[in-house]
């Protein structure tokens, strides 16, 4: 773990806040928000709720990735992966308290935990891989990290395939909630294990290697960069105890602002019979869009190791972690969550795990890489549009 900066002049938090207009616009937008809800009017009060939340996010990335630049990898990656996650648990919780006025609210939930996983392995990992190919022809990284992601993804989605056929099977509401909370308790279980692997056994599995790392320092040196040290601004002044006191205050605005979004969203999906799957997407991509800034930045300094880690691990925790979570809080609601997903969520999952897989075993990427990810997102968006 590295030491905290001490040379510079730590920032006061009004001084951070006059140097991150994203966190003041983010609260702007967030109070205009409640304002709508106030005075009922749903299509702004979800517009606006949900560009605050985006923002707020970004900010939460911005601190988290200074946070992550202190530790080693992966705790790292953790930092980066889990912050997001806790916003994506909080959206999804807040649309399932809806469930008591409606029944799409548990759909929706359903949706957006699969939309997750699919927007980081096809969105964050395809753009990332894309433009990173595009500034470097190819990059590398450790080929453990993806085959040991891609192997848990594949255990963990044939884990969800239980509940789904017993669905399709036609078996009781009560066999379906008992085998949903078995599976989640399963896979809180293997990631436990994971977590352990991950970093203690085998945690070289998850840091660029040797190799990669010369393949970086001798095309630097063959372009002629040169690395300059730059003055430390804005979070990276403070201490790590206010940088963590800084996520955990603007999640819990991000919470208050959530409970909006879901109120007047559900609604709003109510009154015009909007696909709950293109709305768990919308979801998705609300709390996975400062994830994907974070590691565009890392694919542009030629750090592809770190969106594997990001793209991969935050797919892992979105199922290993997400689903046992929201299994519980659905206790506190009268429509206990159930892992029944539809055939297009499944499959589409399975796809994105091997299509994964084929791209990254090598240890290599390139911008055709990306672009085969983006495509298929395409597709799967127009289908979960009409489905």
């Amino acid at each position: 773990m590295n030491a905290d900066p001490s040379s510079s002049r730590r920032l006061t938090f009004k001084e951070i806040l006059s140097q991150n207009n994203v966190t003041l616009y983010g609260m702007f937008f967030g109070i205009i928000a409640y304002a709508f809800h106030y005075y009922d009017n749903p299509y702004l009060a979800t517009t606006l709720s949900a560009v605050s939340i985006a923002l707020l996010s970004m900010t939460v990335a911005e601190v988290a990735e200074v946070l992550a630049e202190r530790l080693d990898e992966p705790y790292g990656s953790f930092v980066l992966t889990f912050s997001a996650v806790i916003v994506e648990i909080i959206l999804l919780y807040m649309v399932l308290m809806n469930a008591q006025h409606d029944a799409r609210a548990l759909d929706t939930v359903k949706g957006g935990i699969i939309s997750a996983v699919i927007v980081d392995m096809n969105v964050l990992l395809g753009l990332a891989v894309f433009i990173g190919g595009l500034a470097f022809k190819e990059q590398e990284h450790n080929e453990n990290t993806s085959s040991t992601y891609t192997t848990i993804l594949l255990v963990a989605s044939s884990a969800l395939l239980v509940p789904s056929i017993m669905h399709f099977t036609a078996q009781t509401g009560q066999d379906l909630v008992l085998a949903s909370n078995i599976i989640g308790f399963v896979l809180f279980c293997f990631y436990i294990v994971i977590f352990i692997f991950q970093t203690k056994t085998h945690s070289h599995f998850f840091k660029a290697t040797a190799r990669s790392r010369i393949f970086r320092y001798k095309r630097r040196l063959a372009e002629g960069e040169e690395s300059e040290e730059e003055e430390p601004v804005s979070f990276e002044r403070l201490s790590t105890a206010n940088n963590f006191l800084i996520i955990f205050s603007l999640i819990a605005v991000i919470g208050v602002i959530a409970e909006i979004f879901a109120d007047e969203g559900m609604s709003l999906v109510q009154a015009y019979d909007f696909p709950v799957g293109l709305a768990g997407l919308i979801i998705a991509i609300i709390s996975v869009a400062p994830e994907i800034m974070t590691a565009i930045s890392a694919a542009k300094n030629d750090q592809i190791q770190r969106v594997i880690n990001i793209a991969m691990g935050a797919s892992t925790v979105s199922i290993m972690l997400t689903v046992p979570i929201l299994l519980a809080l659905s206790y506190s609601t009268a429509h206990p969550l159930t892992l029944d997903f539809n055939t297009l969520q499944v499959g589409a999952l399975i796809l994105t795990i091997m299509l994964a897989w084929k791209t990254t075993d090598d240890g290599e990427t390139n911008y055709f890489e990306g672009t085969s990810h983006l495509f298929f997102f395409i597709c799967y968006a127009i289908i979960a549009a009409f489905y």
